[in-house]
């Protein structure tokens, strides 16, 4: 018995080897002595049964470029019509039991909860588990695992169907229970969540052709594998592979929870055909309206209604950019050119319950995410895109890095960052001063138009009300600045820039109004000294 198992660990562990059928059982013989020589000496050590080679998060790099010399397969199938057409209270009825979450009953730091198939979700995903001897194993899918509430839905279902989607529980708030840290669910899409925090935005793998007039493209997850944490893990690592009509992806991402939770990603994306416009690092979120909406959009008792509020990040020339987000009247997509960007992210700057007054959804407590890329990048742009929306249950904001060029199809492409996901105010960034409010209304004069901009921290707390603060303002086509004021705010202990914009003439008329958009930028310097972040934004008529 122990003889023909090292034969048969022998030929399938040197499967490059390849004897003529007589001389087979000759030199199974020969060599299977060899072996047991080498092994009783401890030069050759037999792996337990069952191991496999180590997994590594370059295999699913291979499989990303076997997967894209392929032609692309849909996933549309996967999934019974007779689930996809259930109504989505009987959809939301589906709940998975957490007492059969993976891992509980180990009492592991980490345990996974599983999304269901059906309705809006459309496909499922592999989930295999990495365990530390190397081998993967697959996690079965049972309807014992959820409660359907209704038996006629519950007979609706494949015994072999497989997962939407998956969450990741940890002891993020308390070490009593497990709270809901990261979830994946739905083409590319995850979010995730800090210390005493509800989610808000949401991020992707990756995004091709957005707000482009040939339609956006939406890759997908369509295989996880998660490596089983050790009883004393403060992190959990989660690879996935991504798929699209357009390309292929491989993505590692090391999840750590906390006051700051922290993704390191790893990424590597093989085209499989040239697409217009990549995007990177892609995150999307709500805006309503904000301080900076002079009519609310409808008749409401809440000030404010976004997940975030601003669009922030930093140039690869050092330079701190805020810019506030609008619900615009028609699509609207603004550029940041730069090469080698430092960071960018969208935030919930406004923490101030008294701003939102929800009780429901307290918009306050939701996170800012900011991307920290890993090495150079190169030439590109970050790409902010705002979409109108007449309902706050609609993502509209769009933002994301996007390379000035790309490999041919079939070459590797590489972008890792760190995602921080924290409240705003545990972020630390910008190191200087930063606008906390941006105000807009109408001028005194026709045609004017008042904006109104607070800026706080770094060093203007500590300038007294007399200080030689100036403000420098830039606008462009179509407008001019008419006057500006610069001064202490008393109340916050910051200080308010205060300008006014007027159309410019035309022919020697002064015209009525502005005509069309305007690009505004300001910032607050003592003498040769900026201290704030550069204020950003498009003025639409």
């Amino acid at each position: 018995m122990v003889f023909s198992y090292v034969v048969r660990m022998m030929f399938t562990g040197f499967q490059k080897i390849v004897l003529p059928r007589p001389l087979r059982a000759g030199a199974a013989w020969v060599l299977g002595f060899l072996l047991i020589s080498l092994m009783g000496n401890g030069i050759i050590r037999v792996p337990e049964a069952g191991a496999a080679s180590s997994f590594t998060f370059q295999r699913v790099v291979d499989e990303a470029r076997e997967l894209c010399r392929t032609a692309y397969k849909s996933p549309k199938g996967e999934v019974p019509d007779s689930l996809l057409e259930i109504t989505y209270d009987e959809w939301r009825d589906i709940r998975f039991k957490p007492e059969k979450a993976l891992w509980r009953q180990e009492k592991l730091p980490f345990t996974l909860q599983f999304f269901h198939a059906g309705l809006y979700f459309d496909r499922t995903v592999g989930i295999d588990i990495v365990h530390p001897n190397g081998e993967v194993r697959p996690v079965p899918f049972s309807t014992d695992l959820f409660d359907y509430k209704k038996e006629k839905v519950k007979a609706l279902v494949p015994e072999n169907l497989g997962f939407a989607g998956f969450r990741v529980h940890s002891f993020i708030n308390n070490k009593d229970y497990q709270d809901e840290v990261v979830v994946f669910l739905g083409a590319s899409y995850f979010r995730a969540v800090a210390r005493n925090m509800n989610y808000g935005l949401s991020a992707r793998g990756i995004a091709v052709d957005t707000a482009l007039p040939r339609g956006e493209e939406f890759p997908y997850f369509r295989k996880f594998w998660i490596y089983l944490p050790s009883a004393d893990a403060k992190d959990i690592t989660i690879c996935a592979l991504a798929d699209s009509p357009s390309l292929t992806g491989a993505y590692q991402f090391v999840v750590t929870p906390g006051q700051e939770t922290v993704m390191d990603v790893k990424s590597t994306i093989f085209l499989r055909k040239k697409v217009q416009k990549l995007g990177v690092a892609p995150m999307t979120s709500m805006f309503y309206y904000g301080e900076n909406t002079s009519i609310r959009p409808f008749d409401d008792f809440r000030p404010e209604i976004h997940d975030s509020d601003g669009l922030m990040m930093t140039t690869g020339q050092g330079e701190w950019i805020w810019r506030p987000l609008v619900n615009p009247k028609e699509v609207l997509v603004n550029s940041f050119q730069t090469t080698n960007p430092k960071g960018f992210g969208l935030c919930q700057r406004d923490q101030d319950f008294n701003n939102y007054q929800d009780l429901e959804s307290f918009y306050e407590n939701r996170p800012s995410l900011w991307i920290t890329p890993a090495g150079n990048w190169g030439e590109g742009r970050v790409e902010l895109i705002q979409i109108p929306t007449e309902k706050e249950i609609y993502d509209n904001i769009v933002a994301f890095w996007t390379p000035s060029t790309l490999a041919e199809p079939g070459e590797p492409m590489v972008f890792d960052y760190r995602m921080s996901w924290h409240h705003f105010t545990d972020g630390g960034r910008p190191p200087g001063g930063r606008v906390t409010a941006t105000y807009t209304a109408k001028g005194k004069a026709a045609g004017k138009r008042k904006f109104v901009i607070d800026f706080l921290g770094g060093r203007l707390q500590d300038l007294s009300a007399d200080a030689a603060l100036e403000g420098v303002v830039t606008v462009g086509a179509k407008a001019k600045l008419v006057e500006q004021q610069v001064y202490k705010n008393r109340v916050t202990g910051g200080w308010r820039l205060v300008f006014q914009i007027l159309p410019e003439s035309e022919g020697g008329k002064e015209k009525q109004e502005i005509q069309g958009p305007v690009e505004l930028r300001a910032f607050l310097k003592l003498k040769e000294d900026v201290l704030t972040e550069t204020w950003s934004y498009l003025y639409q008529p």
